[in-house]
Formats: structure tokens, C-alpha cells, sequence
């Protein structure tokens, strides 16, 4: 990590989409093709908003438009990633992200859903429960699934 040290976190957005049962949406990545599962998330361009990435980002990775902002979630959330992806991930320029998350909730057709999009981030999705969030994502990102858990569960419960 010494020499990755200095490198920037990028800036991120990630999105929790929740259907009308209260699952959430994941997707396996094309390249980690493992049993780890991610909530949609990219970066913020140049001059852009964080919610505007978050609905862009949503767009390009799944093709869902039809959605309800639910929530921001205030505190910003940050990884770095392991010694193995450093130098490597974003063609080395960060050593991790700091994420704005937001909670939305998916009111299209699930028809509407496509990760066959023209730059294909994924290979499968599907819905799980809330309480198994941090049980399919990848070490590096568990902790930010676990705090995610609580904001979805205290937005359920205060919804």
C-alpha cells in the first residue's frame, strides 16, 4: 500500500434500490465473477451532482429509470481497496472511493431492468433481504454494506 498511499479516493455515488417488498437489487460483476453481489455505484464526473451521478450511473448499469428517492444518506462512506485491485482498479489513479449513497425505490416494471447494457458491468442480478446485505459482498466493501443495512432498516422502520 506504501507506494498507493498518496493516491486520491474517487469519488463515488452508489445507489440501494429497494422493490415494493423491501429487497434490495444486486448484481454479480463481469469481472468478479465469485459469489460477491454489489448494489449499483460509479463515479461522479467532472461539474456533475452526486444525485444526478446516482440516477446515471443507475441508468447505464441496469437501464432503471423508474424510481422514487427515498432517502440521502448523510454520511459519506469510503473503501480502499485491497493490496491485490490497488494500482490495478481505475487504471491505478485511486487507492479507493468515498461514496454518497441514496436509498430509492423501484416503482417500473421489472421488465424494465437490463444489465445488457452497451458497457456491461454485470453478469446476473437478483433481489435479496435487507438482513443478508453484508452477507454477499465482497470483503473490502463489508463494512459499508453494514452500515447500510442500519440506514435501510431505521428508514423501514421510519417510513
Amino acid at each position: 500500500m506504501d507506494k498507493f498511499s498518496k493516491l486520491p479516493l474517487r469519488k463515488g455515488v452508489g445507489i440501494v434500490v429497494l422493490n415494493k417488498k423491501d429487497e434490495i437489487f444486486v448484481a454479480k460483476r463481469i469481472d468478479n465473477p465469485k459469489n460477491f453481489w454489489q448494489m449499483p455505484q460509479g463515479g461522479i464526473d467532472a461539474g456533475e451532482k452526486a444525485i444526478d451521478a446516482a440516477y446515471r450511473e443507475l441508468y447505464e448499469e441496469t437501464n432503471i429509470k423508474n424510481v422514487e428517492l427515498l432517502k440521502e444518506v448523510q454520511k459519506e462512506l469510503t473503501y480502499i481497496l485491497p493490496d491485490n485491485l490497488l494500482g490495478i482498479i481505475w487504471k491505478g489513479r485511486y487507492k479507493g472511493q468515498k461514496q454518497k449513497w441514496y436509498i430509492m425505490r423501484f416503482v417500473g416494471d421489472e421488465k424494465e431492468i437490463n444489465i445488457k447494457t452497451d458497457h456491461p458491468e454485470f453478469l446476473d442480478w437478483k433481489w435479496i433481504k435487507v438482513e443478508d446485505l453484508t452477507k454477499v459482498a465482497v470483503s473490502f466493501k463489508s463494512h459499508i454494506y453494514g452500515h447500510l443495512k442500519s440506514e435501510i432498516e431505521n428508514y423501514l422502520i421510519n417510513a
